[in-house]
Parts: C-alpha cells; structure tokens; sequence
C-alpha cells in the first residue's frame, strides 16, 4: 500500500471529529492511491476483469467486442454497495462506466478513422455493472467474483426502457422505435443514488458528445454540435446522426433505475425527473414514505433539480411491492431551485470577500416545471407542453428564471440533520464578457475552485417548496482570502479544489470526491464535519494517480470505497506514450478500477 508522506503541517494530525481521525494526506503528484498512515489498500476490479461467466482474460493487445461485454467497463464513476441477503462476507457492487479513452486502450487509434471493431469496444465499455464482491474480515480488503449469478453488464446496447409522462411521446419516437419506448444503450452514466427500496439510480450526463449534426435550437441547448463527433459513431449506427434520427439524443439525459437483484430485468428511463446532464439522483423519504429524488445539471450556468413523488413507498421483498417501488419516479411534480441572497449586491462584488453578515446565505424557492399523474401530465411553464418541459428541461429553467450556478454536480441530504448539500464544480466564466456575474450563491468571478452550498428544507421537510441555504465551503488554497470553511480556522484545513461528488458516513461528515484540482496537486478524497465545534475542518484522506479523477465515493464503518476514473488522462498520452503507468506498473496498459481502503488494525474508519 502506498502511505501519505509526512503530514504537511495543516490539519492536525489524529485529531478531528469522529469519523475523521486520521493524519491527512498532503498534497502531492504520486502516481499512486495515497492513504494515511495506518492504513491499506486493494484494487477491487480493473477494466477489462471478466464479470460474466464466459468472458476471456483481459488481453488489451487482442480485445474483441464480445469479450468486453462481459468484462468490466472502463471509467467507472458512481459505486454503490449493497447488502447480498443469505451470503455472509459478500456484498453487491454496482458502478458506472462513464464514456471511454479510446487513444489509451488501442495501441494504434486513428481518432480520425476508428474501425467498427474499435467502436463496437467502447459500446460495450460503456453503461453498468453488477459485481458481487467478496470481504475479507480480517483485513478489508474486497476481491470481485466473476461467475456469481447476479454478475451482470449493460452497455451502449443492452434494451432499456422510457417510463413516465415522455414516454411514447413523439418527441422521443424514431425509426427503430415508433413507440418510443425501448432504447438501446445508457450512455455517459456519471453519479448516481441508491434508493429505499433496494435499486440503484443512476444519471445520464454528457450524452451530447455521442451525437452527430445537431441541428433545433434544443440541440444547441443541450450542447450537441453541428458537426462530426469526436468518437465517430455515427459513421456505423445512424442513430447516432441526428440527421437521419432527430429524436435520438432526446433518448438520453435521463435517470436510469436498475434492480441489481434481478439479472433478467429491463431497467427503466424515468422521464418525470426531467433530461438534462444528470450528475446524479440521491434519494430522500417523505414523512408519509414518498420518494424525493435531488439532481444536479452539471454545466456552467445551469441549475439543480429536485422531483417529489405522490406515491408511497411499499416495504417488504415481495413481487407486488417490489413491482410498485419502481413506478415511485413516474409520478410527481418537478422542480427547480431559484436562490435569493440576503445581502445588499454591492457586497457581492465577484473577489469571493465575505458580506458583512459573515456569511454567505440566503433563501430559495422550488418552482415547478410539471406535474405527472397516472392519469396524464400537466405543465406549470407557460408556452411548453408537459412533455416538452420533461425532455427539454433545460429550456424550462430558463422560462421560470431559476438560478444559474457554477456547475451544480453531486446533491445529497445528510441522513443524520437532513440538510441537503450541493457540490458546485467551478465556473470559470463566471462574470467574463457577457456571461452572469457573481450573485451571493455563486460569488467568485472566473471560479476556479467551487464551492459547497448547504440546503436546509423549510421545517426539514423534503417536499417543501421553500428553504434556507448558506455556503458551506468555498473551495481553494485557505491561503486565498476568498476561501471559507464554514468558518472553522483556515490555518488547519487541507486545500481542496473542484468538489464533484458527495457521500456521507454514519457521523454525518461529508466526503467529497474532487475532479480537476486547480491547486497543481492530484485530485483526491476529503472529509468534513458538517456540525458541532469542528464543522469545517476539512482533512484529506487520499490522492489518485496522474490523470485521474476521483469518482464514486462509498464510506462504510471500516471501508471506503472509490473510483479512480480515467488515469493517465493526459494531453499527449497514448498507450505508446503513457502518463501513468497505474495501477500494474511500468509496461502494462492505464486502467480505470476500483480501490477498497481500510485501516490496518481493522477499526472504524477514522475513530
């Protein structure tokens, strides 16, 4: 296992609130996982590590379409682990396969003339898995089973199916699919959730890139270009050319539910949480068990979401409920947020200085978009359809004027005080030329680092349409004087840049998962007390290698659990020329997996 360096004189070391005792880790450029002192590390499963019973050896120099459709994707984002009922020690994994790096899996990639058999790879590299892992006990490391019966994959081509109020719309029918039902594929899955009642969410986000010749104004909307991808997909499918398919990327951008515990079931395209780039969808229960599902759009000026179902949750593993629970999210209201500041705008003037009330905060409001009954669907935004307001979304925000944010990424509720937190990536538009300038939820020009914000629902409860928020975290070196930690001493905190995802353990901390730090150093994963005296101090508990991003994270009692996306993703770095030679060392291919990191004495991580 790699160990941190020594500790750079920042947080206090063995110091911090329960769940975040630990010495953290510097800053550094290790082409390696780097944890604290006192504890260990395994890589659970590779890229290209058969998951189906069948699949061949991962062989990079004889990789076929076939044998990648039952190995491991490549860029695995969102992870979650779920229990495994009956099999002591054994627990699910399910993860994303975001999008592919064509130029570091194929020794000689042409980008301007892939081969179909190339192409067909990363369609089979794309989408989700379904992994039963097994623990070991005695030393938590975590080792994947590549022929139990619930192993699954799901690609760019599996059969997925659209539900809710856009369902068999017009707007989504094509050639292939006059019902505009059935989908083939799930592309450029990013952050997900789990859900109450057993399934996992999981949030279409840069689908833009797979689609050629975009053309509507909505094409634009949803960043889809005029010309050639990148990928040249639609070289061998149409339906990747919005020329000869107009309604095909309006297939895409949505929440897919799967259950995990059934192999043979078809997994389901929510419309009424609306499309747009989905970085994910975390679930919270009202007090009467409805679902209330958050999600961010992650793009420079966008907005985050939240969906409140009418229906409640049924519990029990029967059919029937089972059955029921996955028709929660096809019926409900959407809506988006719309913050206001409560500080006078000369005090926000773009440098991130604290207003004179000491923080920055304010109040929201949810609008709604549309509402979505067994009976029909109505829209609350005037001059759109319902069915328009569920595919176009995006154009729905602007219509109501919800707020603009700085890249809004993972959202998840704290399940110990309920509060709900938003990672704001980075905005480095923000007030440049003609674009928005800084507001009180957004207050640094040209915002390099992010920030968190805290949501706190009127009396707690989900399904209100009004709440308070503050900055919970302005991200950077605590150097800069724009930076804030929920006021704790910036004197003894680690530096933290582009928060992305979010996940919490049982003591309420937050974990945040980072994704291009500005700070020179490699991204990583971070800790933070979210209440009691020490709210703020912020520890970081492990690096990634050159290249990567650090994706997926998961916090049990004694295990954390992340994804390292995309090493050695470098400009210029080719199989021949590679930046990062992890996780198998000099002479082997880059490959995106899975890390499991526990502490050596085998205790409760960080008490």
């Amino acid at each position: 296992a790699e160990a941190a360096p020594a500790a750079h004189g920042r947080p206090r070391p063995h110091k911090g609130a329960r769940g975040l005792r630990f010495t953290p880790v510097p800053p550094n450029t290790r082409d390696a996982v780097t944890v604290p002192d006192g504890y260990r590390q395994n890589v659970v499963i590779r890229w290209g590590e058969p998951v189906l019973r069948g699949a061949p050896a991962f062989d990079p120099e004889r990789q076929s379409a076939r044998a990648q459709a039952g190995q491991f994707g490549y860029n695995c984002d969102f992870l979650a682990l779920l229990p495994l009922k009956g099999e002591r020690n054994r627990q699910l994994l399910v993860a994303n396969h975001e999008y592919t790096d064509e130029i570091l899996m194929f020794r000689d990639y042409d980008p301007e003339n892939p081969t179909r058999e190339q192409v067909e790879i990363a369609w089979a590299a794309h989408g989700l898995a379904v992994v039963a892992v097994e623990e070991d006990r005695g030393n938590g490391r975590l080792t994947a089973m590549s022929r139990h019966h619930l192993n699954r994959r799901l690609t760019a081509t599996s059969e997925f199916r659209l539900t809710g109020p856009a369902a068999g719309s017009e707007l989504v029918k094509t050639s292939a699919d006059p019902t505009g039902t059935r989908v083939l594929g799930t592309l450029n899955n990013c952050s997900g959730g789990t859900t109450p009642w057993g399934t996992t969410l999981h949030g279409e986000e840069n689908f833009n890139q797979y689609f050629a010749n975009g053309g509507s104004a909505t094409d634009k909307r949803y960043g889809i270009g005029t010309g050639a991808t990148e990928r040249k997909w639609e070289r061998f499918d149409k339906r990747f050319d919005l020329a000869q398919e107009p309604n095909e990327a309006h297939r895409f951008g949505w929440v897919v539910e799967l259950d995990p515990y059934d192999p043979h079931s078809t997994p389901r395209k929510h419309t009424a949480l609306g499309r747009f780039k989905h970085e994910a969808a975390t679930v919270r229960l009202t007090h009467d068990g409805r679902p209330v599902v958050y999600s961010g759009d992650d793009e420079r000026f966008d907005y985050f979401y939240k969906f409140v179902g009418s229906k409640r949750m049924r519990h029990g593993d029967s059919r029937a409920a089972r059955e029921h629970n996955l028709s929660l999210l096809d019926e409900g209201t959407l809506y988006v947020a719309k913050l206001t500041g409560d500080s006078p705008a000369i005090e926000i003037d773009g440098t991130g200085r604290l207003p004179r009330d000491g923080e920055f905060d304010g109040s929201g409001e949810w609008i709604p978009l549309a509402t979505a009954t067994a009976d029909g669907a109505v829209s609350h935004v005037e001059g759109m359809t319902a069915e328009e307001v569920f595919v176009f979304t995006r154009l729905a925000g602007d219509k109501v004027g919800a707020t603009k944010m700085d890249r809004p990424e993972d959202i998840e509720p704290n399940p110990v005080t309920g509060k709900v937190y938003v990672a704001l990536t980075n905005n480095s538009n923000r007030g440049t030329g003609a674009n928005p300038k800084a507001d009180e939820a957004n207050p640094r020009h040209a915002n390099k680092h992010g920030h968190v914000l805290e949501l706190t629902e009127r009396w707690n409860r989900p399904e209100s349409t009004r709440f308070a928020w503050s900055l919970f975290l302005v991200a950077g070196d605590p150097e800069d004087p724009s930076t804030y930690f929920a006021g704790f001493p910036k004197d003894a905190v680690s530096p933290i840049s582009c928060p992305d995802n979010v996940a919490f353990d049982a003591h309420g901390n937050l974990w945040i998962s980072t994704d291009g730090s500005a700070l020179g150093s490699h991204d990583g994963l971070f800790g933070v007390a979210t209440r009691g005296e020490r709210r703020g101090e912020l520890k970081q508990f492990l690096t990634v290698p050159t290249g990567a991003e650090t994706c997926g994270p998961v916090v049990q009692d004694r295990r954390v659990l992340v994804a390292v996306q995309h090493p050695g993703e470098v400009d210029g770095a080719t199989v021949a020329r590679p930046a990062s030679s992890w996780p198998d060392g000099p002479g082997s291919y880059v490959r995106p997996a899975v890390v499991a990191v526990w502490r050596a004495d085998g205790r409760d991580i960080g008490v």
